[in-house]
Parts: structure tokens; C-alpha cells; sequence
């Protein structure tokens, strides 16, 4: 139905009908050129600058070394924020975990002899506080890690500079914790 719809409106634009078609030709035309002008904006190569750099919304532009400063500080917080976030959330669902139950029941062996056999139970449930407040973090998380990558993607070397040492701060102050929570559930086991 679609490919007949499509066919018969190119039937009405080359049918010569002047009425129709320059609301079809206009549009196009104008986001060709605006496209082909923001590609041209666009830096596709690393450079250092502070002069005229967008930083993720049209109004925020960034044209002073002052200025430039203020958004590394922002960028570099909030990537740090970011692995501070990742990891916080590990954390609360090991906590929201603790409801597992472990029920042993005896199970009759070989030879006469009795076996325990153990059922674990996960108690979180779909429409339970932890998980909803996990949902919401990882929606924040994945908003986040976007922004992230758009900031990387604007080429500017400070910019760039500040994300990866955010996350390499981030990471360094709290994944400690996590490396000897780990170390020791792997020694009980």
C-alpha cells in the first residue's frame, strides 16, 4: 500500500501540477543546504581552541579561556560523577540482593547416604523500591554516558582531556571499595 501511495505522489509532482510542487521541492533544498552548512561547522579532527565551541545545546557557547575552564571543570566532574554512579549502583544491587534466601533440604544419596541440596531465592521482585530506583539510575546513567560521548565528539582536545580524566578519577576514588568487596565474597566462596 505504501509503495502505491509513494508512486502515485511521484506521479502528481511530475504530472507538472505547480501547485504541489514547490511546498515538495522547498523544504528539501533548504535542509540540504543547512545540513551541508553544519557539516562544514562541524571540526572532524582534534584541535585546541576555546574560541566558538558549542558544548552540547546551541546557547551554550563556549569563547574564552575563562570560559573554556569552567566547562572542563563541569565535564571533568561529570565524568567523574559518571563512574561514581556505575559503581554506586553495583553497590546498591548487592545491598538489594541481601534478600536471597538459601533453603537447604536434605536429598536422600547413593548408598544410603544424605545429601543437602541448596535452592537459591532472589527476593527482589519487578515492582519493588530497589528495582524501580535502579531503573531510574540507569536511565540517568545512560543519559549521562550520551552526553559523554557527544562532548567527546565535538573534537576540542580539552574537552576531550577532561572526560577521560573525570573517568579515570572517578574510577581511581571509587573502585577501590568494589576491588576488596569483591576480594573478599570471592575468598568466603
Amino acid at each position: 500500500i505504501g509503495h502505491s501511495h509513494h508512486m502515485g505522489m511521484n506521479m502528481d509532482m511530475s504530472g507538472g501540477d505547480n501547485s504541489t510542487m514547490p511546498p515538495h521541492h522547498h523544504p528539501t533544498t533548504s535542509s540540504d543546504h543547512s545540513h551541508n552548512h553544519m557539516m562544514m561547522m562541524m571540526p572532524m579532527t582534534f584541535y585546541f581552541g576555546f574560541k566558538n565551541v558549542e558544548l552540547l545545546f546551541s546557547n551554550l557557547v563556549i569563547n574564552t579561556a575563562g570560559e573554556m575552564a569552567g566547562a572542563f571543570v563541569a565535564v571533568f566532574l561529570l565524568a567523574m560523577f559518571y563512574e561514581g554512579l556505575k559503581i554506586a549502583r553495583e553497590g546498591l544491587l548487592r545491598k538489594s540482593q541481601v534478600s536471597i534466601r538459601y533453603n537447604s533440604m536434605p536429598v536422600p544419596g547413593p548408598n544410603g547416604t544424605i545429601l543437602m541440596e541448596t535452592h537459591k531465592t532472589v527476593g527482589q521482585q519487578m515492582l519493588s523500591f530497589p528495582h524501580l530506583l535502579q531503573t531510574v539510575l540507569h536511565i540517568i546513567q545512560v543519559v549521562i554516558s550520551y552526553f559523554l560521548m557527544l562532548i567527546f565528539m565535538t573534537y576540542n582536545g580539552y574537552l576531550c582531556i577532561a572526560v577521560a580524566a573525570g573517568a579515570g578519577t572517578g574510577y581511581f576514588l571509587f573502585s577501590w571499595k568494589k576491588a576488596v568487596v569483591v576480594d573478599i565474597t570471592e575468598h568466603c566462596h
